[in-house]
């Protein structure tokens, strides 16, 4: 700068006058390359760089149990690159860079697994696991009898979690109005006081949303109530002020006094636009259906007839109509009789635009069945759609809260031990054969690690974040007390207006728009489908059919069995001349 250059004529004096007005103190939230330290030497011309320090806070905690890399992707700062299984370089570095600012600042070395379908959680995992050997001093931590475990999964394993509507305090708002660093806009609500057009939301500044957070809308406003009635007792109280010691009180309670009421204000005006926006957009007939749809559902065809009915309503904003369609979607891709076409036409015709309606079909590319490493709506086979009826019957608050995020179905498995390496492989090969991370090698039992963090690419949503929540204090509730904590992270928290603009701006090529050659129906007739169909995990032996006598590998990761013998009669003597041969030629090119 000028001021540089007139400073320097002072010399060696001149800089020492400086270096007593001006010392710096630089604070960096992550780890610095030795480079960086190099080039922060040579542009200290004056020598004012009083000490440098690294504090590892390059995240944003938001609960106890949740943190946020704050990362909300957009056209100028996408996640993705050309596809959806390639990281954006920068989004890649940020992300590598925050999860090694939030291992450092818990001390933890972890172990780490990824899902196996994700290529972008493998890349990640790679990235970190490279930073923590390149600063192996900084990671030079008392060793634990059972290694911390960072598991790394895809947001494209369940899309229908950050589609639904949300029914909890945080996350409706969330949803609704949007949270962003802890602040919420309400200065479109009807009649708003001014002090309210913009207000903090933040646990650790809110007793009462603190408290409340992850309350249902049911209870929420007996919530409340019972806050203004506190109030105004405590208004009440403060009417007669006429002794001295009176007035000492109230001077001394006057500051909180003034915080509850502006927190009572705050409340209300939060609670009553929910329930506005609730009867105006009629959100239970909507998620009523959602959770249909995401949960045991009530058949394709009420399904559709439901979907439709609201399609078509008038009082249906076409953000809820597209969310709609696109569950469906999921839920109904590989069935026979699904009708996709009609429900994109249906969009079009009653307030989707164009842009919107491809959506549909970008999300049956990128996280369709064939996509998808896990079988989400447990439709492979009898045992799987048995197993989530009877799920569907436990720990249900209401029809509007009954579907649980995939994501505890995972840690259900890697808790009792049974989180297969096959589908959620080691970065280190070593750490699979001692048993550690929850999974055991032969007859040995895996070991339970004592902290789980979770991160999820493509970010994670307030839904998830309660359920970990519940989870972590089932664990500590347990008899003698659980060790085991549970960490859940992502590169954003998600409402559905978020993510399907994640995916709307991401740099996909236009096959992405057009619907995916999977989402045909399946053959009708009996010389079409196989005549034997055998199901082992995600391996299919078949019989006949369009597609040939043979083995196949199919995207299913299930563990269980299942057994398609519809044109049996009349295949099965096409078919069965060429099985084995068939056999034989498969196992040797899949192996």
């Amino acid at each position: 700068s000028e001021r540089g250059k007139s400073s320097g004529n002072y010399g060696g004096a001149g800089r020492a006058q400086i270096r007593r007005i001006l010392l710096v103190s630089v604070y960096f939230s992550n780890a610095l390359t030795k480079r960086a330290i190099e080039r922060l030497a040579e542009a200290d011309t004056y020598e004012v760089v009083h000490e440098v320090q690294e504090f590892f806070a390059d995240y944003a905690p938001i609960l106890p149990s949740l943190f946020s890399l704050n990362h909300v992707p957009s056209a100028t700062q996408p996640l993705y690159g050309a596809s959806s299984s390639e990281w954006d370089p920068d989004a890649l570095t940020r992300s590598a860079q925050g999860l090694m600012a939030i291992l450092l600042s818990l001390k933890k070395k972890p172990i780490i697994r990824y899902e196996k379908m994700s290529a972008m959680a493998k890349k990640l995992g790679s990235e970190v696991q490279h930073l923590m050997k390149s600063n192996d001093a900084l990671f030079d931590f008392r060793p634990t009898q059972v290694p911390p475990l960072l598991l790394i999964i895809d947001r494209l394993n369940d899309p229908v979690t950050p589609l639904l509507t949300q029914w909890t305090y945080q996350a409706m708002v969330h949803e609704l109005m949007g949270i962003i660093n802890g602040r919420v806009d309400l200065s479109a609500v009807p009649d708003i006081r001014p002090e309210l057009r913009e207000i903090t939301l933040l646990p650790q500044s809110d007793p009462f949303f603190s408290t409340h957070l992850n309350d249902n809308f049911g209870d929420l406003g007996a919530s409340v109530q019972n806050l203004v009635k506190d109030y105004q007792s405590k208004t009440q109280s403060q009417s007669s002020v006429e002794t001295i010691a009176e007035m000492k009180r109230f001077i001394e309670e006057y500051p909180e006094f003034r915080k509850l009421s502006g927190n009572v204000s705050k409340h209300v005006a939060l609670v009553g636009e929910l329930s506005r926006l609730v009867g105006r957009d009629r959100l239970l007939d909507v998620s009523e259906v959602e959770q249909g749809l995401a949960g045991s559902g009530g058949g394709h065809a009420n399904d559709l007839k439901a979907v439709q009915t609201l399609i078509v309503a008038n009082d249906i904003t076409p953000l809820n109509k597209l969310r709609l369609a696109i569950l469906y979607a999921l839920r109904y891709q590989k069935n026979s009789s699904n009708a996709l076409p009609a429900v994109a036409n249906s969009l079009l015709q009653h307030g989707v635009s164009e842009q919107e309606a491809k959506l549909v079909n970008i999300v049956l590319n990128v996280a369709g069945a064939d996509q998808r490493q896990d079988d989400l709506f447990s439709n492979e086979n009898i045992f799987s759609r048995g197993k989530s009826a009877l799920k569907g019957l436990k720990g249900v608050e209401n029809v509007y809260t009954q579907h649980s995020p995939h994501l505890m179905d995972t840690l259900e498995l890697l808790f009792k031990g049974r989180l297969r390496e096959t589908s959620y492989p080691f970065l280190d090969a070593a750490a699979a054969s001692s048993g550690l991370g929850g999974v055991g090698t032969g007859a040995q039992v895996g070991q339970r690690p004592q902290d789980v963090i979770i991160f999820m690419v493509g970010g994670t949503t307030y839904e998830e974040a309660r359920a970990i929540t519940r989870l972590n204090q089932e664990l500590a509730a347990q008899p003698g007390g659980s060790a085991t904590r549970v960490l859940l992270g992502g590169t954003c928290i998600h409402n559905s207006s978020s993510f399907l603009h994640q995916l709307s701006s991401a740099p996909f090529p236009p096959s992405y728009a057009t619907p995916p050659r999977e989402t045909a129906p399946a053959p009708s007739t009996s010389a079409e489908r196989p005549a034997l169909a055998v199901q082992l995990g995600n391996i299919n032996v078949s019989v006949g059919g369009a597609a040939g006598t043979g083995v196949y590998r199919t995207a299913s990761t299930g563990e269980g069995i299942s057994l398609q013998a519809d044109g049996l009669k009349e295949g099965v003597e096409r078919g069965v001349k060429d099985l084995w041969g068939k056999v034989r030629q498969g196992v040797e090119r899949l192996g």
